[in-house]
C-alpha cells in the first residue's frame, strides 16, 4: 500500500512538472480515485474476512458496486466538465496497476534468486 502512495506522489510530481495543467490534474485526480478506491476495498475485505465480523458475500459485493458507481460518476463529471484531460486521467487510474505489476516483478525476482542460492 505504501508503494501505491509513493508511486502516486512520484507520477503526480512528474506530471505537474512536465505536462500541461489539464493532464497534470488528470493524473492527480485519477491517482486519488484509484488509490482511495483500492484502500477502501482493502478495508472492506479486511473487515469482512476477520473472524469477529464475518460479512456476507452480498454485503461485500454491494459495497464494491457502490464504490464502482461512485468512481464512474466522478470520472464522468471530471471528463464531461473538461476539468481533466482523459490521457492524464488514464495515467492516474493506472497507478495501482503499475504498483501491483512492480510488486509482482520484485517477488518473482526474489523467488528466482532465492532458488539459485
Amino acid at each position: 500500500m505504501r508503494s501505491n502512495w509513493i508511486l502516486f506522489c512520484s507520477i503526480s510530481l512528474l506530471g505537474l512538472s512536465l505536462s500541461s495543467p489539464g493532464v497534470a490534474r488528470g493524473i492527480v485526480c485519477g491517482g486519488l480515485i484509484v488509490t482511495l478506491n483500492f484502500h477502501l476495498m482493502y478495508r472492506t475485505l479486511k473487515k469482512a474476512l476477520s473472524p469477529a465480523h464475518l460479512s456476507s458475500h452480498g454485503a461485500v459485493m454491494a459495497k464494491s458496486y457502490v464504490r464502482f458507481l461512485a468512481s464512474g460518476i466522478i470520472i464522468f463529471f471530471l471528463i464531461s466538465g473538461h476539468f481533466v484531460h482523459p490521457v492524464g486521467l488514464f495515467i492516474g487510474l493506472s497507478i495501482v496497476i503499475a504498483s501491483i505489476v512492480a510488486a509482482t516483478l520484485c517477488e518473482i525476482k526474489r523467488m528466482i534468486f532465492k532458488e539459485a542460492i
